[in-house]
């Protein structure tokens, strides 16, 4: 068994819901203290794996909006680099 920290264990379960079409591109991710409450853990633990999801562009945060799932790059938009 793999063993990772909650925050990471967080983000990939949110990470697979995505992947599987349970997350749609645009849709609200409940806010940081009701997903502390849904995955039984601290605030500051959600707000890292919402961190963590941002870092990996999974998803968007809009300050005073929410966080939001980001939408897939194009493919082809690689050259930005």
């Amino acid at each position: 068994m793999k063993i990772a920290y909650v925050y990471m264990q967080m983000a990939d379960h949110i990470a697979e819901r995505i992947a599987k079409g349970e997350l749609r591109p645009g849709a609200r991710l409940p806010g940081e203290r009701d997903l502390a409450a849904e995955y039984g853990v601290a605030h500051l633990t959600a707000r890292r794996a919402t961190k963590e999801l941002r870092e990996r562009g999974l998803v968007v945060t809009l300050p005073s909006k929410g966080t939001f799932i980001a939408y897939p790059e194009a493919e082809g938009d690689d050259d930005k680099e």
